[in-house]
Parts: structure tokens; C-alpha cells; sequence
């Protein structure tokens, strides 16, 4: 609760939003804000603007400020908050910064401000992850994605899932209380299709990971294949920018080139890689190795030639998706008859069948269009709870099928709760939260 300050906007702006939050943040501000109608801010009502003057320790004025109050618990961290409100220039918000520091304030650690809201109630940790998620997002479905996280789409699935698992444990745990009596209070055929029932959701989720996955961070793309083929040619069309330099001499690209693109509202994160041949040169083997380091990574794998004949070693892509690309096709005459179903013949350099290389791609992913009511996981660190969920309650539903008794069955439904609440952080370490966030930037 002890105060803290940030600048929540990004650097170079020109209006800044200078974050004050903990014990006595009002009045701090105050300390260094003149109202142009002489208000007191620590007698003013919450959601209330004003207009004043940030005033230095001498009495000369910093900057003209808006200062708008946020009473506890009614403020996004819970506590009392104030939002200064100035112009971006870097001297006068670090000016505002170190006065705030000198009547009490310390600077916020990264994501200190949401970290205190999760502290305070006011959101649950996956919520608390989707306020990152939000800024970083990089398009419709991702934004989409993260808003209904912050909303609680996620932390409602969770909720119904728990309350069905307490249901269960109590009744197990009912007739431990009574094991002398020898009765049952649970049903176990009923408990057994509860289990699979909550088995078949966590399951639904965990496979929504690869969708949310995709979403959020990109679909990787490599683009392998022999040297002067035109893969650098190819990469620079695909993103519309000249991102990897061209060249007719073998062996031009020596290392990885990425970027990303966002093509039908799905972000491709394209990898351009080394011209793969036999070559003594040593920083060139080291560039083919990466290559075949980035095919094995990707999601789907263009493997680019300028003629039917040119093969690479595709055993070291099993499990990829492959998409052969004949290239050249101006200078080059391709039967399309017999280039094969997941196959294209374009030109790079002219621009031919671009647009339906991008198709393909497109359908390669398999992302269904995602719905505003769709639960979709999109953090690691909840698939792997997930998981661990997963594996207790197949052991519970086991367990039921074979009769073992209710105190056995009653220690993995406990186990699958755990998994869950670690979701929501209702059972997180000191070190998990850190790590969380840690990874805000300064002012959220």
C-alpha cells in the first residue's frame, strides 16, 4: 500500500499520464498541484478532473496538469489513485516523477500497478495476464482474444468447473466422515459422468491452445530450400517491403532473416533461412544449420525450387505441413498437373500466384474463425495447468470406474482443483507472481 508513481504512456507523445496509487496518493499530489480554483484534492469526490499547475519546490510552475481522483476502493488497483495528466516532453514528466518521489512516492516495478489490482480483488491473475495480453496485441483476433479474458469469459469457465469439483469432493469427503457407517452419499455413476464431463472441457481447452497459440504469437513460417531459388525474393514479396537482400550469388544469406505480416486477420511469422548445399565455407554450414533448426520449429515449412527436379531432405520434415513452391515461373514452364496437391508454381519476382499462396497458408493453419463467445487458452502457463487438471481427473474417473474408495478419489479431485486455482491465483507462488509481472512494462 505504500505509494507509487509511474508514467503510463508511451515516451514521446504529446499528453502524458503520470500514475500515482497506495496510501495518502491524493494528498501527495496535492503537495505539488495548484487548482486554478484553489481545490483541496484530498476533499474532492472520486471521478472528479481538475485543472491546475504541477508547482516545483521553489514555487515556479512545471507544466499546466490535468488531475483526475480515483477514491479507494474505486480505482483500478483498489487503493486511492490519482492520474496526472501533462505534456510528453521527457523533462517535465521526469521532473513531475522525482517531485512525486521526493514527497513519498518510489517508482513502480514493472507491472506493479495491475500486480496491486490482483492483490486488491479487483481481477484474478488470468484477468491480470489478459491486461499484457491487451497491449501487446497485434490484431482483431488477439485483441479480441484478450479483451474477453480481461473481462472474465476464462475465469467463468473455471468457476463452473471448481463449483462441479467441490460438488463432487464434498460428497466424497461426506462419506469419510461417515466411513463406519458404510453409505454412500455420492452416486458413482453420477460422479462418473461428471468427471468425464469435466474431462471433455479441460480437454477443449487445452486444445484451444494451438489456436490461441497461433493467434497471439503468430504462426511460424519457414521458408527453406537451395541457394538462388528466389527464397529471399519470395520473403521480401510476402511481407511488401525489401526486409532480405537479393542477389544471384550463391550462398547471399548467411543467417535467419523474420518478420511477421497479417494476412486474413491471422499474423505469419515468416522465417527466411539459408540457401541449403554442400559448402566448405564455415559461417555458411553454420547458416544452413539454422535452417534446418527453423523447418524443425516452424508450423508449416515452404520448400522452394526453381525447377521440378530440386528436392531437399524432407525426413527431417515429418509432422510439418509442406508447402512445395516452384518459383520462377515466368522463365520456367510448370505443368500444374503434376506439381501435386500441396503445390504452387509463381513468379516472386512478377508477383504471379502470390495471392494464392496466401490462401494456401491460410488454409494451412486450420484456425477456425474465433467467436466473441469462444474460450480460447492462449497462455503456456495455463495449458500447463490445464494439463495437470487433465491428468487428475482422468485418474479420478479411473478411479470411479474401478471402484477404488472416496478418500483415494477425493486427494485427485483435490489435485485438479489445485491445478485450476493456480489459473486464477488463488494458489500461486511469490516466485510465479514475480515472473507475471515482470514481464508489464513500467506504468501498468
Amino acid at each position: 500500500m505504500n505509494p507509487i508513481c509511474a508514467n503510463s504512456t508511451q515516451p514521446g507523445g504529446a499528453i502524458c499520464v503520470i500514475r500515482v496509487s497506495g496510501n495518502d496518493a491524493i494528498s501527495i499530489t496535492n503537495r505539488l498541484f495548484r487548482s486554478k480554483r484553489n481545490k483541496d484534492l484530498t476533499l474532492m469526490a472520486g471521478y472528479t478532473v481538475h485543472l491546475g499547475e504541477i508547482i516545483d519546490r521553489d514555487g515556479t510552475v512545471v507544466d499546466d496538469a490535468l488531475v483526475i481522483i480515483y477514491c479507494a476502493p474505486h480505482s483500478y488497483t483498489g487503493e486511492e489513485s490519482t492520474e496526472i495528466m501533462c505534456h510528453g516532453s521527457a523533462y517535465i514528466v521526469q521532473r513531475i516523477i522525482e517531485l512525486l518521489i521526493a514527497a513519498g512516492c518510489r517508482l513502480a516495478r514493472p507491472g506493479e500497478f495491475t500486480e496491486r489490482a490482483f492483490m486488491n480483488g479487483k481481477m484474478d491473475l488470468s484477468q491480470a495476464e489478459a491486461v499484457a495480453d491487451l497491449i501487446a496485441a497485434s490484431n482483431a483476433a488477439s485483441h479480441r482474444l484478450a479483451m474477453s479474458q480481461m473481462r472474465g469469459g476464462f475465469s467463468k469457465e473455471l468457476s463452473r468447473l471448481r463449483s462441479q469439483l467441490l460438488e463432487m469432493t464434498t460428497l466424497l469427503e461426506l462419506e469419510i466422515d461417515f466411513s463406519e457407517e458404510d453409505v454412500e452419499f455420492a452416486d458413482r455413476q453420477q460422479l462418473s459422468d461428471l468427471a468425464q464431463t469435466i474431462n471433455t472441457v479441460i480437454t477443449r481447452l487445452i486444445d484451444s491452445f494451438r489456436t490461441g497459440n497461433a493467434i497471439k504469437n503468430g504462426v511460424p513460417v519457414a521458408i527453406i530450400g537451395p541457394t538462388n531459388v528466389g527464397k529471399s525474393t519470395l520473403l521480401n514479396r510476402l511481407l511488401h517491403e525489401d526486409k532480405a537482400i537479393v542477389s544471384d550469388i550463391h550462398g547471399t544469406t548467411r543467417d535467419t532473416i523474420e518478420d511477421t505480416i497479417n494476412i486474413q486477420g491471422i499474423t505469419f511469422r515468416f522465417i527466411d533461412t539459408a540457401g541449403i548445399r554442400q559448402s566448405d565455407d564455415a559461417i555458411e554450414q553454420m547458416g544452413i544449420e539454422r535452417a534446418w533448426k527453423k523447418a524443425q520449429d516452424a508450423e508449416i515449412v515452404l520448400v522452394v525450387s526453381d525447377n521440378e527436379s530440386t528436392t531437399v531432405d524432407e525426413t527431417l520434415l515429418e509432422g510439418k505441413t509442406v508447402i512445395r513452391v516452384y518459383n520462377k515461373s515466368d522463365i520456367n514452364h510448370f505443368d500444374p498437373s503434376s506439381l501435386g496437391e500441396h503445390a504452387i508454381a509463381i513468379s516472386a519476382k512478377q508477383g504471379t500466384n502470390i495471392d494464392r499462396l496466401e490462401q494456401m497458408l491460410v488454409d494451412a493453419t486450420h484456425i477456425r474463425k474465433v467467436e466473441d463467445s469462444d474460450i480460447i487458452v492462449t497462455n503456456v502457463r495455463h495449458v500447463e495447468a490445464l494439463r495437470k487438471a487433465h491428468e487428475a481427473i482422468t485418474k479420478v474417473a479411473q478411479q470411479i470406474n474401478e471402484g477404488i474408495s472416496g478418500d483415494i478419489i477425493s486427494l485427485d479431485l483435490h489435485a485438479c482443483i489445485d491445478a485450476l486455482a493456480e489459473i486464477v491465483g488463488d494458489v500461486t507462488s511469490e516466485d510465479t507472481l514475480h515472473t507475471i509481472f515482470s514481464r508489464f512494462c513500467v506504468g501498468k
